[in-house]
């Protein structure tokens, strides 16, 4: 399984990171995890085969999380050649349809029918999904929106958690256990935490209680990154971390 991170940013501008997205190919599954601004021409940048595209996975609802996934409709239609034909699944919490109804009446109703089949498949908290015959999608609660839920992507070479945007959560950590990657956001220092973000400090304890093999940080706000990220969630973890930059590449279960 292979990971590229698109965009390690948030919602504030930043010069060096677009907002949240992350590129995984494993066998024939090409999955997008979340889809924020910067998406699209940042898979160009990086040689990413967009167009292969078989899964886009929403995390919750935040623009910076899906605010580009409109665009990545359109480019599905008219940003290649040959056009797409083959379908494309949609998975997310619940709420996804009605989501994507009201961005049909701002956008116009190719949104729901782009041209291509458009499955859309909502996901509960503690479902588990067979992306193909041996790539499975699982989902886990997370404290951060009513919606919001964390993703184990899991193969026969390993396990990848995506924490999308996430407070402290124990049980979080509990259903990540012995994963090979924790991607984790690392949005705030420490000495500006709030209940539905990590800091550096908290990202280490999520990492050190699920057993992680490997933490890589992602979801930068601006003030994190006036401290060493990385190094203060590595005092806590004890094991090797990563502050992600846009375009990083990992190879999960290696």
């Amino acid at each position: 399984m292979e990971l590229t991170v698109l965009g390690s940013g948030t919602v504030a501008p930043s010069p060096t990171r677009t907002a949240a997205s992350y590129w995984v190919t494993t066998g024939t599954t090409h999955l997008l995890l979340d889809c924020g601004a910067g998406t699209m021409h940042r898979m160009a940048a990086f040689g990413v085969p967009w167009a292969e595209v078989t899964h886009v996975a929403l995390t919750h609802f935040h623009v910076d999380h899906w605010g580009e996934f409109p665009m990545l409709l359109f480019a599905l239609r008219w940003g290649g050649e040959p056009a797409r034909q083959r379908p494309l699944e949609v998975i997310g919490p619940v709420g996804l349809q009605d989501r994507l109804r009201h961005a049909a009446s701002a956008f116009g109703e190719w949104i729901l029918n782009p041209g291509y089949p458009l499955e859309i498949r909502e996901l509960q908290p503690g479902d588990a999904y067979a992306l193909d015959h041996e790539v499975e999608l699982q989902t886990c609660k997370t404290p951060h929106t009513d919606e919001s839920m964390a993703y184990s992507v899991r193969d026969k070479s390993g396990r990848l958690v995506y924490t999308g945007d996430t407070g402290p959560s124990d049980a979080l950590a509990d259903w990540a256990l012995d994963c090979d990657l924790l991607l984790a956001e690392c949005s705030l220092p420490d000495e500006r935490s709030i209940e539905t973000h990590l800091t550096p400090t908290q990202a280490g304890h999520l990492a050190r209680k699920a057993r992680a093999q490997r933490l890589v940080l992602t979801h930068f706000y601006p003030p994190v990154e006036e401290v060493d990220p990385a190094a203060v969630a590595a005092d806590v973890y004890g094991g090797k971390v990563v502050a992600a930059k846009d375009g990083d590449r990992f190879t999960v279960g290696a």
